[in-house]
């Protein structure tokens, strides 16, 4: 299967996603259930309060992605320990965006 992961804009410049292609990769922590997948994608949410998340996700969708993955950032708030807080407005919008056929799943590791 084919994942686009979308990422927190400010954290770009303190985590470079190696776990999120690592866990990806192996079919672990969020992919577990999917097993290994290929990331074709990995954009920011474009920053504060996330709006460009949902045209990214369906960009991605559009260029194969059959799953859309928020990394562990936007919902937990690795490594910088704040959440976003516009989470469940970005999430809710991107899975009315993509449709049911797309799976969203709203961490990485």
């Amino acid at each position: 299967m084919k994942v686009g992961i979308i990422r927190c804009q400010q954290t770009e410049d303190m985590c470079p996603g190696t776990t999120d292609f690592k866990v990806a990769r192996e079919g672990k922590l969020a992919f577990a259930e999917t097993g290994p997948v290929e990331v074709i994608g990995f954009l920011s949410c474009g920053g504060c309060p996330g709006k460009k998340a949902i045209s990214r996700a369906k960009l991605m969708v559009d260029r194969g992605a059959e799953i859309i993955a928020f990394a562990s950032c936007i919902k937990k708030g690795n490594p910088i320990g704040f959440p976003c807080p516009h989470f469940a407005q970005i999430n809710e919008a991107v899975i009315k965006k993509v449709g049911s056929e797309v799976q969203v799943i709203d961490w990485t590791h």
